[in-house]
C-alpha cells in the first residue's frame, strides 16, 4: 500500500517569495487541496479562532491566504468553528453570539478573512446532524454541527500544538472536536459514561474552604446543572446532575477537590478520534483537506484563555488529504525537535531530542501523546505511514505583492509633486553628532 503525501514547509522566510502565507498557499497546490471541491461547491474552512485573551492562536492572514486559494479556484467558502461546552465560567465561544463577538476581537471577521464567519451548531450547539458509527471504538454515534455536515468540502485549518485532554491538538482534534455541535462535545467528552463520565470522579470535599475561598461564588457558579453547593467550610455535590460539561475541572483544580475517573483522559482521546470518523462520514471522499500549521507550538489549546510561550521552535506547514498522516508527521517532528529554553518544557524536563513533548508538558494525566493517530489508523481514516514531501519554492510575479495596483513608488509620485514630505528647507539636524561615540559603545 503506497505511503500517504505529506507535503512540508518550513518556517524560515528571507524573501517575500519565502513568506510562510506565500508558502503557506504554494502548499495548497502542491497537496492538491483544489482538488477537494468543484468550482460552485460550499467548502467549509474549519479553524479554531482563539478563545478571549489567548494569543497564539492562528493569525486571520493565513485564513484569508486559503480562502482566496478556495476563490481562485472556483469554491465558495465560508469560515465555520462550533459552540463549546461551558467548561470554564470565562468560556467566550458557548453561544453563537459570545463565539462571534470573541473571534471579532482576536481578529476574525467577514473583512478580515474574505468571507462569511459562520458558527455551525446554532446559537447554542444543537442544530446537528446525526451519524451512526457502529465502527466506532468508543462512540456508536455522534452528532455534528449542522452547517459543516452540509457543506461540499472542507479545508481543515488547524494550529498544531498541546492539549490538556487530547494531549495534542492537531488535524484530528480540529475535525472530531471542534466539527461536534454542543450535543456531540457532550457525547465525546463521556457525559455520563458509566465508566469514563465525571460523575465517576473521586470527590474529595475537605480540601475545600467553603466560603472562606476567595473563588468559592465563581465555583458554585461553574455548573450549568447546580450541582455545586459551596457551605460555610466545604462543598456539596451532587454527582447524579453532573453531565460532564468541564466547568467545575477548569475552576478548581488546583484545589483538587475533583480527581476524573481512572482511563477518563485516555477515553476522551478515544472519543476524539471516533468524533472525527463520523465527521469525515459525511463528506463524500477526497473531499476534505488538511493544512497543519507547527507554529507558536504551546503546551495548551487556544480554547484556554491565556498562551505559554512554545515548547518547541516552529517547525512550519503540513499540508495533506490524509488526516491521521497530517497529525503523525508533526508529532514525529516535534518529538526529534529540542524543547525551548525557559519554556515549559524546560521545566518538566523536555529540552532533548526524542522527548515526547505533549506526553510530558501538555497531557494532565501524562497521558501517550500517540492515542489519537493509533485510533484513527485503527478506525481506518488515515495510516500512520507517510511520505514527506518539500514542494521547491515558486517563483512568484512580485506584483503579487502589491496592495494597489501599481507599485508603491509610481502611485505616490504624483502626490509628492503637489505635497511633498520632505520639507523645502530641509530638516533641522546638527551636521554630526554632539557627543563622543565611546560614551554609547
Amino acid at each position: 500500500m503506497p505511503k500517504s503525501e505529506v507535503y512540508f514547509v518550513d518556517s524560515r522566510s528571507l524573501s517575500p517569495n519565502t513568506s510562510l502565507v506565500v508558502k503557506t498557499q504554494d502548499l495548497f497546490e502542491a497537496a492538491g487541496l483544489c482538488e477537494c471541491f468543484n468550482p460552485g461547491d460550499k467548502v467549509a474552512i474549519k479553524i479554531h479562532m482563539g478563545e478571549y485573551n489567548n494569543t497564539r492562536y492562528l493569525r486571520p492572514v493565513f485564513v484569508r491566504a486559503i480562502v482566496e486559494k478556495v476563490k481562485e479556484h472556483g469554491g465558495v467558502p465560508f469560515v465555520t468553528d462550533a459552540t463549546t461546552l461551558p467548561y470554564t465560567p470565562f468560556a467566550s465561544r458557548s453561544t453563537a453570539s459570545d463565539h462571534l463577538k470573541t473571534v471579532a476581537r482576536n481578529g476574525f471577521t467577514s473583512e478580515t478573512v474574505g468571507c462569511p464567519i459562520v458558527i455551525a451548531d446554532g446559537e447554542v450547539g444543537t442544530d446537528d446532524v446525526r451519524v451512526d458509527l457502529p465502527e466506532g471504538l468508543l462512540l456508536l454515534e455522534q452528532y455534528i454541527a449542522k452547517v459543516i455536515a452540509e457543506a461540499d468540502a472542507m479545508i481543515v485549518l488547524s494550529h498544531f500544538k498541546g492539549h490538556p485532554l487530547g494531549t495534542y491538538g492537531g488535524a484530528i482534534k480540529n475535525v472530531g472536536a471542534g466539527c461536534a455541535s454542543k450535543r456531540g462535545k457532550y457525547n465525546f467528552h463521556l457525559a455520563n459514561h458509566p465508566e469514563y463520565g465525571l460523575q465517576n470522579s473521586v470527590f474529595k470535599p475537605g480540601r475545600c474552604k467553603g466560603m472562606d475561598c476567595e473563588k468559592w461564588q465563581l465555583c458554585e457558579n461553574s455548573c450549568p446543572e447546580g450541582a455545586i453547593k459551596i457551605t460555610e467550610k466545604t462543598i456539596e455535590w451532587d454527582r447524579e446532575k453532573c453531565n460532564s460539561c468541564l466547568g467545575h475541572l477548569m475552576v478548581a483544580s488546583d484545589c483538587l477537590v475533583w480527581y476524573p475517573p481512572y482511563l477518563f483522559f485516555m477515553a476522551t482521546s478515544v472519543a476524539i478520534a471516533d468524533s472525527a470518523a463520523a465527521v469525515l462520514k459525511t463528506f463524500k471522499e477526497g473531499k476534505i483537506g488538511f493544512i497543519n500549521f507547527a507554529i507558536d507550538v504551546t503546551p495548551f489549546c487556544d480554547c484556554v484563555n491565556w498562551s505559554d510561550m512554545p515548547i518547541i521552535p516552529d517547525l512550519g506547514v503540513f499540508s495533506s488529504k490524509d488526516i491521521v498522516a497530517v497529525d503523525t508527521a508533526c508529532l514525529d517532528l516535534s518529538k526529534k525537535s529540542r524543547g525551548m529554553h525557559e519554556s515549559l518544557a524546560e521545566e518538566k524536563g523536555a529540552i532533548a531530542e526524542e522527548t515526547p513533548k505533549f506526553t510530558t508538558c501538555s497531557s494532565y494525566a501524562g497521558e501517550e501523546e500517540r492515542i489519537q493517530i493509533n485510533c484513527g489508523r485503527k478506525l481506518g481514516i488515515g495510516s500512520m505511514d507517510y511520505l514527506l514531501k518539500k514542494p521547491p519554492l515558486m517563483n512568484h510575479d512580485i506584483s503579487n505583492y502589491m496592495v494597489g495596483t501599481a507599485p508603491v513608488a509610481i502611485r505616490l509620485k504624483d502626490f509628492y509633486k503637489l505635497n511633498h514630505p520632505i520639507p523645502k528647507e530641509g530638516f533641522k539636524r546638527r551636521p554630526k553628532m554632539n557627543f563622543d561615540l565611546n560614551e554609547i559603545l
